[in-house]
């Protein structure tokens, strides 16, 4: 078995990267919930992949992908925010927590950020469970933020400073 990894998405991502997000277990929780067409996903990783301040990465573990991560610092050049998710399909206990941990560890010891921050919508309970388990603190909600085309939807703010990090970060 090899140690899990990070690793930066590569075009031949692309399908399977796309495959994962147009998953309805997936897109419910995101802020569109509209399947993604292959060209607007080709046109956005152009875009992204380019740009120095957008990390595109492929979580692996035992030379199979089982996730993505995008962390990116467009806004602030030390404050980072992320998205992620994993294979939905996959299933393997833990690997949730491999990803986070991995994604934690590039973020702070690769990209020296200040800060990580996430967002989750208020009824996606299971990633507002996950950021607290990685140690993430609540900093706020964002009070009727989000409309999905029915309702309106609070939104959980969370952050996680290199100098919390520093007791998960494993050298």
């Amino acid at each position: 078995m090899n140690k899990p990894i990070l690793r930066s998405m590569k075009e031949s991502d692309l399908t399977t990267v796309l495959n994962w997000r147009n998953h309805s277990d997936v897109r419910k929780y995101m802020y569109s919930t509209k399947q993604i067409k292959i060209n607007e996903h080709l046109d956005w990783y152009a875009k992204e992949s380019q740009n120095p301040a957008v990390h595109l990465l492929i979580y692996e573990k035992d030379e199979q992908p089982m996730g993505f991560v995008n962390i990116s610092h467009k806004r602030f050049p030390k404050i980072a925010e992320w998205g992620f998710y994993l294979d939905p399909n996959g299933g393997v206990r833990g690997s949730g927590m491999e990803l986070g941990n991995l994604a934690i560890d590039f973020t702070f010891k690769n990209l020296k950020m200040h800060k990580l921050c996430g967002q989750a919508i208020a009824f996606n309970s299971r990633s507002i469970t996950f950021h607290e388990k990685l140690g993430f603190l609540k900093e706020g909600v964002g009070r009727d933020h989000f409309f999905d085309g029915f309702q309106f939807h609070d939104v959980m703010y969370f952050g996680l400073l290199r100098r919390e990090a520093q007791l998960l970060i494993k050298d």
